[in-house]
């Protein structure tokens, strides 16, 4: 083909490529016409604002309305090679525009359903917030306690709930009009599944309002009732209001009973939900709780009886403690009183002391049959363990305290016999009363039973240990002394003399100063003995006339006195017998 074929050729296709390029222009400037008015648009929509992103550099505004720039150029360039008959090369921008506008319009429709959701739900939310301001509901809230504020922000709750269920309804018609079926059809099973539950859970929750609301009134109008009828006052009397500081006994009764309305009132509204996996367990375990509601009212008043009895007596055991005269051992053992527990209550004294453990007993044993109806045996054998165990805690502090009398007296004895030549006191107080606290302290572990083996070996190893220092040290240190003491005994014993004539001597001075003592005795009784009759004579005595020994006996002769006098004392001389 000459030159002139290719310039004829050029000038039919010349109209052609002048109407593509035209084309290409007007499509550019449409495109950038279309993209600023669509940013305009959204802008004064203030969709950035809503979406969190105005002060991000690419903003929601620009983004949509360059894809929607991008679309039309697309179009603008695919149009370009149409006309140009090069369709090989337009077709692929035309599949990428059909692609691009069948996903625009995909979003266009999602997005108008979405839109659609928030209009409603925003309608729906205005509605619940202008009801809950128009009808007061405060005044039916009140009644529970709550306050105004807590009324608006249930309504604002409410509403909130309302507006975020109604997008989450038209949730699933969004992902279908994006054609995200992997993701629509699960979602929209879940959804059906809530909306199947929403029912149930509207109910429990109507269920458990209406029971909180009645739980709450009985609350009030028990807690009036009793604080009406004095009950605040006899728990002050009785000396209990201190264990409920911050509230009152009324109080505590009223809460007592809210929980006991409120228990079936939580199963009935866990029935209604179904849930067996959550609501099973939880309705046996609030049916174990109702059926041990009798044990434990009464195991709490077994306690409340025994804190009651236990202050009685031991308001009794420290008066009769008083009047005893116990206090004053306590002065004698060396545990002088700092002040004077009637006036100080934080002074202690032994007839307190003595009635707090009394009072700490009758309330164990009062927590201990509590413990048993309800049925806690580990509970039960560690307080009957700890209650077996003080008797020997007892007598350990006993035995201390015996120890420490007994430690400070040795004490003030030894420092009142033995004192230096300086004046000071000698170390053998300190010894004997540290020596005597060892000993109680001994004696204390092991009544406490704390590895009584190991307490009697070292206590022998102590005493053993003290007793051969004590030996070596006399044996080592003070031989010499011990010999002079030795020669001493043995000198004294060589001076000493029996001299057998002196002795006997002495034996007959004896045996004349008796004979003396007889006969004097015996001339004293005989001008009585002749002025008597036979009859009226001494018992012992027989007749004056007979010469010699005689079997016949007065009248009168008594022989049980006779044996009596004979046998009263047979290491003593009878100073009637001339023996």
């Amino acid at each position: 083909m000459d030159t002139r074929g290719y310039f004829n050729n050029f000038m039919n296709a010349l109209p052609e490529i002048l109407l593509a390029i035209l084309v290409l222009i007007i499509g550019f400037i449409v495109a950038k016409m279309v993209e600023k008015a669509v940013y305009k648009l959204l802008d004064k929509t203030k969709l950035d604002e809503k979406a969190g992103m105005s002060q991000q550099k690419y903003s929601l505004s620009k983004i949509i309305s360059k894809i929607v720039f991008v679309l039309i150029l697309l179009f603008t360039v695919a149009l370009f090679f149409n006309i140009l008959n090069l369709g090989a090369i337009g077709a692929p921008f035309l599949g990428i525009f059909d692609n691009l506008s069948g996903a625009f319009l995909s979003i266009l429709k999602a997005a108008l359903i979405l839109l659609l959701a928030w209009v409603l739900a925003t309608v729906v939310k205005r509605l619940i917030l202008v009801a809950g301001r128009k009808f007061d509901f405060g005044k039916v809230t009140k009644k529970t306690g709550a306050s105004k504020k807590d009324t608006v922000k249930w309504t604002e709750t409410a509403a909130n709930i309302a507006f975020y269920l109604i997008l989450l309804l038209f949730l699933p018609a969004v992902l279908s009009a994006l054609n995200i079926d992997g993701l629509s059809e699960p979602f929209s099973n879940m959804l059906a599944s809530v909306l199947n539950f929403i029912p149930k859970l509207i109910a429990a929750a109507i269920i458990f309002a209406i029971g909180w609301i009645a739980a709450t009134i009985v609350k009030k109008i028990l807690s009036k009732f009793l604080e009406s009828i004095g009950t605040d006052r006899l728990a002050s009397k009785l000396k209990i209001s201190q264990f409920f500081s911050g509230t009152s006994v009324s109080n505590v009764i009223g809460i007592i009973a809210f929980i006991l309305i409120m228990l079936p009132v939580t199963i009935a509204a866990l029935e209604v939900l179904a849930l067996r996996g959550i609501s099973g367990p939880a309705i046996a375990m609030l049916n174990d709780i109702l059926t041990m509601i009798p044990n434990i009212i009464v195991a709490i008043l077994l306690i409340l009886a025994g804190i009651i009895i236990g202050r009685w007596v031991k308001d009794f055991v420290v008066q009769l403690m008083k009047n005893l005269g116990v206090d004053s051992l306590t002065e004698k053992m060396g545990m002088n009183k700092t002040a004077d527990p009637d006036t100080d209550p934080s002074a202690y004294s032994l007839a307190k002391i003595i009635g707090v453990v009394a009072q700490v007993l009758i309330i164990l044993l009062f927590t201990v049959e509590a413990l048993q109806l309800l049925n806690l045996e580990f509970m039960v054998s560690l307080a009957t363990g700890i209650f077996a165990y003080i008797p020997a805690v007892i007598a350990a502090l006993v035995i201390l305290a015996i120890g420490f009398w007994l430690a400070n007296l040795a004490e003030d004895f030894i420092g009142s016999v033995f004192k230096k030549s300086s004046g000071g006191p000698h170390v053998l107080r300190y010894v004997a009363k540290y020596a005597i606290l060892a000993f109680a302290f001994f004696m204390a572990l092991d009544q406490l039973g704390i590895a009584a083996s190991i307490i009697n070996s070292a206590f022998i190893l102590i005493l053993g240990g003290a007793a051969l220092a004590f030996g070596l040290a006399f044996g080592l240190g003070g031989k010499e002394h011990a010999s002079r003491y030795l020669d001493r005994m043995e000198n004294s014993l060589k001076e000493t003399e029996v001299d057998k004539e002196k002795w006997e001597e002495k034996k007959r001075e004896q045996e004349a100063k008796k004979v003396g003592l007889a006969k004097e005795a015996k001339a004293a009784v005989d001008p009585i003995v002749e002025k008597t009759s036979p009859d009226e004579r001494h018992p012992f005595e027989g007749s004056k006339d007979t010469k010699g020994p005689t079997t016949d006996f007065p009248k009168n002769f008594n022989q049980d006195a006779h044996d009596s006098w004979n046998g009263r004392n047979r290491n003593m001389d009878d100073p009637f017998n001339d023996k």
